[in-house]
């Protein structure tokens, strides 16, 4: 990442290397806003707690209302088209897209 830049992460902990990270925000070179951390749950002593710099959310990202009802939506058009033998939307099989 260039000097100044921010990183969100706000998808998976163990996509960002936590060290690296560490030593990038101790140098001054970017900074960071967290929902998801590797490891997770952060624990209490970990540095990136301390580090200027550094805004860490209770990994709340997708909770939300909207969230909620959108996933419910989902849930109950599968469960319509499952009844009805329609094919599932949205399934993941392994190997695909590789």
């Amino acid at each position: 990442m260039r000097d100044g830049a921010l990183l969100l992460n706000a998808g998976r902990g163990p996509v960002v290397d936590t060290d690296a990270l560490v030593a990038a925000i101790k140098a001054g070179r970017i900074r960071a806003a967290l929902d998801v951390t590797d490891p997770e749950p952060l624990p209490a002593d970990h540095m990136l707690w301390t580090l200027e710099g550094v805004l860490i959310t209770p990994h709340h990202a997708g909770d939300t209302p909207e969230a909620e009802r959108a996933a419910q939506a989902l849930a109950r058009a599968q469960i319509l088209r499952h009844r009805a033998g329609l094919p599932l939307r949205h399934v993941v099989r392994r190997g695909a897209g590789r």
